[in-house]
């Protein structure tokens, strides 16, 4: 497949997004009636949108925002880049339309994508429309809207779909180029310990010392996938009618490269203290009808078809450790005024406990 559109770049100032997206028109619901630019663009490259055209924007998104364009012909998913300063390689939100296009087409189950504006004057930043999935999502780890027999079905279905990603072959997709296949825990560590340093607002001792042991003790890379790079409950849409994942989200950090980092930071839920979001650490599992890490790790190893996965110590430092990178990237974007995030405060509290951890599980590994 090609690649996203180049269009040219236009430095565009904050208040035109505002009134492409956020005008001051207020529509029944919440929403808010599109601005001129945006309204002609969508009627232009969805032939079929009928007016009126509403947007809202969704909760979460923090780092690509995200709207829900409603129309009497249907509802649609625009997705954007921040405006301000950005962390290099930071919001691709080309790529994720590019690894959307192509997973859509072999049954994967991701949002159809429509089409990709890379003209900063409609809206002021690139971004793409896809189509809108309808089903349920889920922020608490600990799933108290379902029961445990369901809980246990989620996270199976979870394991089942990040097996389904790591076995489809990326050359027979047209993906074979979209990201270097080796050595890709020495690329991201080097990576997330350079955006650490970019956004970094203190000094932690764990984090200086994770620095400098992780790309020394980097661990052999077996196979080459598609990874996702942030596959994680809140990021999946689950079907109404049953257990089943209807669309995986956020393809933000999606590469190729050693698949076991993706499953490793899915596991790290398992080791992480619950916070109301994520974590599963020291809770009854069995009680909530919750799988134990063990049956994560054989259903996996049985659906991708390799040997059992035994010592995880490395993994699970490498994925606290890039956890308390993408927090620190936040503080750093709330510091440069290009981030304005209501928890703001407490992701920063969390940084240093989830760097000590992560230090923990190093030891257990041989630091």
């Amino acid at each position: 497949m090609q690649e996203a559109p180049r269009g040219k770049k236009v430095v565009t100032p904050r208040s035109r997004i505002e009134d492409q997206l956020t005008p001051t028109t207020t529509a029944e619901g919440g929403s808010r009636t599109v601005g001129p630019r945006l309204l002609v663009w969508l009627k232009t490259n969805i032939p079929d949108l009928a007016e009126p055209i509403t947007v809202s924007q969704l909760d979460g998104g923090q780092s690509n925002p995200t709207y829900r364009i409603q129309s009497p012909s249907g509802a649609y998913a625009l997705r954007r880049k921040p405006l301000g300063k950005l962390l290099p390689s930071a919001h691709a939100i080309d790529r994720e339309y590019r690894v959307m296009s192509a997973l859509h087409g072999t049954g994967f189950p991701v949002p159809r994508p429509i089409v990709f504006c890379d003209d900063d004057e409609v809206i002021g930043s690139a971004f793409y429309v896809m189509e809108w999935i309808d089903g349920r999502h889920y922020w608490d780890g600990t799933l108290p809207q379902v029961s445990a027999r369901e809980r246990r079905a989620i996270y199976r279905a979870e394991v089942s779909t990040l097996a389904h990603l790591h076995m489809i072959d990326p050359e027979t997709i047209g993906l074979s180029t979209y990201g270097k296949p080796g050595n890709y825990f020495s690329r991201q560590i080097d990576r997330w310990s350079k955006q650490y340093r970019a956004s970094e607002t203190r000094r932690i001792d764990p984090m200086e010392r994770l620095i400098g042991w992780l790309p020394a003790t980097v661990p052999p890379q077996e196979r080459v996938s598609i990874v996702h790079g942030d596959y994680r409950l809140d990021n999946l849409i689950f079907s109404n009618n049953d257990t089943q994942v209807a669309a995986v989200l956020d393809w933000e950090l999606s590469t190729l490269g050693d698949p076991l980092a993706d499953f490793t930071y899915f596991l790290s839920h398992w080791v992480i203290p619950p916070d109301g979001r994520s974590g599963l650490a020291g809770l009854d599992l069995e009680a909530l009808g919750i799988p134990e890490i063990e049956e994560m790790v054989a259903l996996y190893a049985e659906q991708t078809q390799r040997r059992s996965l035994s010592d995880l110590n490395w993994y699970f430092a490498y994925n606290l450790y890039r956890i308390a990178c993408i927090g620190q990237g936040v503080i750093g974007r709330v510091r440069d005024g290009t981030a304005a995030h209501p928890l703001a405060a407490e992701i920063e509290s969390r940084i240093e406990p989830l760097a000590r951890t992560a230090w923990s599980f190093a030891e257990r590994a041989g630091a």
